[in-house]
């Protein structure tokens, strides 16, 4: 399933076109579904859906509910633990009882709202409920918070702020629940924001991350709590900020990744021995034991 209907249509349908050609020079047959109209069906003879949706209706839970409802294995996360990953307060909230180090929060859901009490500039404003750094706004000064605020809730009726953590951006790949090999992104100019992570060339990605292997293992390890206290499975990405104490902070975890043959999940998987064809696999494969798995219980 690729496209559908939220701000990261064009995205999905770059990672879906991937994967299908992927999976067909496995000798796969392979339809691609795009549930941009509501009466969307799939054929009789599918034994597996591999979601390569983004955003709203793909990594909220979903399409994930309706998929269980039709009886259909797919890939990745339950509709529990997407809905939980795609809102950054409930993951964020997931994280501090877990004891997962998180940034500072706090949630903004009117356009008039003022600066916080208590918080110094800079600080990070995104929506609650995106993905693919949508709507992703930096404020430097005080003077200038009220400026795109409502601009910022155009995208959901809530805006978290976020307290900007200064260091090196890393993603962590987690497959059949274990991490991969960190990614380090490193943009060439400015911050890694929508423009950035989608305009080839605007971006270095270093993996293996150049870190001595305790502070790999403590990111991975922060990476896999944020994983498991959301409740995730099969696979995903979480992206965590290395301070420059080597202290990471963990920032979101996304459910379905983008899954072009350039995106960060294939490169950590890359690193790992997995060529795309193969982790397309493991992903399917992972999705049809579970299933079998629970018709033999």
């Amino acid at each position: 399933m690729l496209g559908g209907t939220s701000a990261e249509r064009e995205v999905s349908l770059q990672s879906g076109a991937a994967v299908a050609e992927a999976l067909r020079s496995l000798g796969h047959s392979v339809q691609e579904v795009d549930p941009k109209d509501a009466d969307w069906a799939l054929a009789r003879e599918t034994e597996v859906v591999f979601l390569a949706l983004h955003g709203a209706y793909g990594e909220d839970g979903t399409v994930q509910a309706r998929l269980e409802q039709l009886g259909v294995p797919y890939t990745g996360c339950d509709p529990e633990a997407s809905r939980i990953a795609f809102d950054k307060v409930l993951t964020k909230q997931r994280c501090v009882e877990a004891g997962v180090p998180t940034a500072r929060f706090a949630v903004i859901d009117a356009p008039g709202a003022s600066w916080r009490m208590g918080w110094q500039p800079s600080v990070v404003r995104k929506p609650v409920r995106q993905g693919s750094s949508v709507g992703l706004q930096f404020v430097e000064r005080v003077a200038d918070w009220s400026t795109a605020l409502s601009d910022a809730l155009r995208y959901d009726s809530q805006v978290l702020m976020e307290e900007r953590i200064i260091g090196r951006e890393t993603t962590v790949g987690i497959l059949a629940g274990e991490a991969l090999p960190v990614v380090e992104v490193r943009p060439k100019q400015g911050v890694y924001d929508y423009t950035t992570k989608y305009t080839a060339g605007a971006s270095d990605y270093l993996c293996p991350a150049p870190f001595e292997a305790a502070v790999t293992k403590r990111i991975q390890s922060a990476a896999l709590g944020a994983f498991r206290c959301i409740g995730g499975r099969d696979y995903a990405r979480v992206d965590v900020m290395v301070r420059s104490d080597n202290q990471p902070v963990v920032l979101e975890v996304n459910t379905l990744p983008g899954m072009t043959q350039t995106s960060l999940l294939p490169k950590a998987a890359a690193a790992a021995g997995l060529s795309y064809p193969q982790l397309c696999q493991k992903m399917i494969d992972l999705a049809l034991m579970r299933d079998r798995a629970a018709s033999v219980r």
